[in-house]
């Protein structure tokens, strides 16, 4: 193509933008005749009301749309984080890990495959909590029986909080950290009242915060999931050192005993069917949801 022709090229693009730009124009302007019976706004104001306006959206009937996406798509994000502070996840989750690393395959079972576990594990212990929750804060405030007066959600909110408080405690308790509860609680903002009752040791769980209760609830878990994951290491720990001591007096010292012992550590775990010993302790360890 020449330079002539592109020149008429984009000469000709440009004709047929300006006379659809023009058409354009023509459709968004009013073509109709002015009604001389209808009152003309002279002053140029509206009936807009700004007062009205910021009552409006002060109230939580009146909250747009957009503004209720914005609020549960917040809270949605949040979800991870609270399951993972405020559950069982955690001590699921390290516990089964530990287990992983004590056999000795690195990427056996796959990582997604010890999260979905360990999220239905999780499911399993939390299901007595959450129907409570449910029956107590959400059923309330979305659809509540007939007779009973709906909830505010502040009051949803406090009942669920109780609920997720209780069981918490109950952890902390039957591992016996209530140790950490006074470390996070003495960090805090105290009074004085409160300040006493921790140097006295009599400090009472209406006293604890969440912003306390939680962390001391993840440190308990952490430290209850460390030692039963001692537990589970010490049997394939034995096993590498029979295996390495049986290749040194063999005179085998340049082979590694990782890979001969770790046919035998699988062999063992599915002799003893050690799923099944791992995910039922890990189950039964939480006093939320003793066996039938």
């Amino acid at each position: 193509m020449s330079r002539k022709t592109e020149l008429k090229f984009i000469s000709l693009i440009l004709l047929v933008l300006v006379l659809m730009s023009c058409d354009a124009w023509a459709q968004a302007t009013p073509t109709g005749t002015i009604d001389p019976e209808a009152p003309l706004n002279v002053s140029g104001t509206s009936s807009f009301d700004p007062v009205e306006a910021i009552d409006n959206a002060t109230k939580p009937e009146k909250l747009s749309s957009t503004l209720e996406i914005v609020i549960i798509m917040t809270v949605l994000s949040l979800v991870p984080a609270i399951l993972v502070m405020t559950t069982c996840f955690t001590r699921i989750i390290v516990v089964l890990a530990l287990l992983r690393q004590a056999i000795g395959t690195q990427q056996l079972p796959p990582s997604q495959v010890i999260t979905g576990l360990a999220l239905f594990m999780t499911f399993c212990v939390m299901g007595p909590t959450w129907k409570q929750i449910n029956a107590d804060a959400i059923q309330p405030y979305v659809d509540p029986p007939a007779g009973v007066a709906q909830i505010d959600r502040t009051e949803a909110f406090n009942r669920a909080k109780l609920h997720m408080r209780d069981f918490m405690i109950r952890q902390i308790e039957n591992c016996g950290n209530s140790e950490d509860v006074y470390m996070f609680v003495q960090y805090g903002d105290v009074d004085v009242a409160i300040a006493e009752k921790i140097r006295m040791g009599t400090l009472n769980w209406e006293d604890v915060s969440m912003t306390a209760l939680i962390p001391a609830f993840m440190t308990s878990e952490l430290k209850q999931a460390f030692l039963m994951g001692f537990y589970i290491y010490l049997p394939f720990l034995v096993i590498d050192m029979v295996i390495a001591s049986i290749l040194m007096s063999m005179g085998m010292m340049m082979l590694p005993p990782v890979l001969i012992s770790m046919p035998f550590k699988l062999l063992l775990f599915v002799l003893v069917n050690g799923w099944n010993l791992v995910v039922g302790t890990l189950m039964a360890s939480f006093v939320n949801n003793p066996p039938i």
